[in-house]
């Protein structure tokens, strides 16, 4: 399985970091299988460096290959196919930071809540829409998806393999 990671520098040795803001799978190394989702991340990744005053490298993507055969069988992996109630619950705990069952898991799988899907969300939080509501609109969305690294251990599956920078977008 091919796996992209777009930031504002080339990431050759993934590694686990609290994040600064609260993120749908929690603390872990994010990727995914689609390279412009990937492209897009660089891209905003390194917008909100300069926004904050640093000096970014430039707009990466860096590409890894990890067996997923393997890791099925040695870690522990949650997957969610689609937007579920299950996953709903487990984004909305991940983003108001009350999720502690990430901890559980080397490995998590699923649609991605980009920030047309956050709004949505946001309209869940606000009471403008239902539980119900919110999972039947983001299922018409076209979701990508993400691969998210939570432990050491599921670390050691990805192998890089090269990296690409991104022109302007």
């Amino acid at each position: 399985m091919i796996l992209y990671h777009g930031s504002d520098q080339i990431i050759e040795i993934p590694e686990l970091r609290t994040a600064t803001r609260t993120l749908d799978f929690g603390t872990g190394f994010y990727t995914t299988t689609n390279k412009e989702q990937a492209i897009n991340f660089a891209v905003k990744v390194y917008d909100r460096s300069l926004r904050t005053g640093e000096t970014p490298k430039g707009k990466f993507v860096s590409i890894y290959e990890a067996d997923y055969e393997a890791m099925q069988k040695q870690l522990d992996i949650l997957r969610f196919d689609s937007p579920s109630d299950e996953w709903f619950d487990f984004v909305i705990a991940n983003r108001r930071n009350t999720q502690q069952l990430n901890r559980k898991y080397d490995v998590i799988y699923g649609p991605v809540a980009n920030d047309t899907i956050y709004r949505t969300l946001i309209a869940f939080e606000t009471g403008e829409l239902s539980k119900t509501e919110t999972i039947a609109r983001l299922k018409v969305r076209q979701l990508f998806d993400q691969m998210t690294f939570a432990s050491e251990r599921a670390l050691s599956f990805l192998k890089f393999l090269s990296f690409m920078e991104v022109s302007n977008v």
